[in-house]
């Protein structure tokens, strides 16, 4: 019989991580494909609108809310009208190695339903690559098979009420933006996570992230239906349901982990209430993203974009 989780441990160490913090600042669809396309290069509220067919007010507010947070800085191009360039600053910088994670994700699981360059080459090698999860201790290739989770809830980070935030509704019937907007949306992570630390059962998930029941069951039914999460009987109560990690869903690890640290390290300047531990090496697990080629870290003003032709 499987160990239970120790439910109110899992809650609290949650409730108090950087990555819920973080991901109620940058988890939504909308802010994250503007982060996206300021690393394609995107500069100007014009070319941002059109690019991702976002609302201008919905288009306004993300902008504002990101310069505020320091991860955009607005430079004055024309004067009249005023019209600004959003460039992206150390701290906007920082969490490229996140956003290279959903390049890799969507390649391997995507439906070519968003579009995102085809190929990503390494200035210091020369070479085409596939970004990699890297433990920065050892310099080893790292899945989350490969680490164990300590947790130790933070008493400097808030706990997270279960307040209410943006929370549009996801279903994986309305293009290819919904599409990726499940896989970037905070409660779609989250739950995730709870799965990662060992929480299986619809009153196990709904506990650890305070959430909803009838916004949980909406987000686990469209989890399900994307294959990001299977659902089987439970062979030790027929009564119930476990929900279980795809490889999809697993993929998503690096981008979660990488998002955590960022939040860690530029924003909140706090340890994490979750504490990886890479079993290999025996070190804090430091995630890092590196080139697949020549296994370098990766920096922003270091990779170049391209399309034709397969990596």
């Amino acid at each position: 019989m499987s160990e239970a989780p120790d439910l109110d441990l899992i809650r609290e160490a949650l409730s108090t991580s950087t990555l819920s913090h973080a991901l109620k600042l940058i988890g939504d669809r909308w802010t994250m494909q503007i982060l996206m396309a300021a690393f394609l290069g995107v500069k100007r509220f014009d070319d941002f609108q059109t690019r991702l067919a976002i609302p201008r007010r919905t288009l306004s507010d993300r902008l504002k809310s990101l310069v505020h947070m320091d991860m955009l800085r607005p430079r004055l191009y024309q004067e009249r009208p005023e019209r600004y360039a959003y460039h992206l600053t150390a701290k906007g910088m920082a969490l490229y190695e996140a956003t290279l994670m959903t390049w890799d994700w969507e390649h391997r699981f995507g439906e070519n339903r968003v579009a995102l360059p085809d190929r990503l080459v390494h200035r210091t090698c020369g070479h085409a690559f596939v970004p990699q999860l890297t433990c920065e201790a050892c310099g080893e290739t790292v899945t989350m098979r490969d680490l164990d989770f300590s947790l130790k809830p933070n008493p400097r980070l808030p706990h997270d009420t279960g307040e209410a935030m943006r929370t549009p509704k996801v279903t994986v019937n309305d293009g290819a933006m919904s599409h990726l907007a499940l896989r970037l949306d905070r409660w779609s992570l989250m739950i995730v996570s709870a799965a990662v630390l060992g929480c299986r059962h619809f009153d196990q998930i709904a506990h650890v992230l305070r959430i909803s029941p009838p916004l949980l069951s909406r987000r686990l039914a469209a989890m399900v239906e994307a294959g990001l999460l299977s659902v089987e009987p439970d062979r030790e109560d027929g009564r119930r349901r476990i929900y279980l990690l795809t490889a999809a869903s697993r993929a998503l690890f690096p981008y979660i982990v990488l998002v955590s640290t960022w939040a860690a390290e530029h924003h909140f300047h706090e340890q994490s209430s979750i504490r990886p531990r890479h079993r290999a090496c025996g070190k804090p697990f430091m995630p890092r993203a590196t080139c697949g080629h020549c296994h370098q870290r990766l920096r922003a003003w270091d990779v170049r974009f391209e399309t034709g032709g397969p990596v």
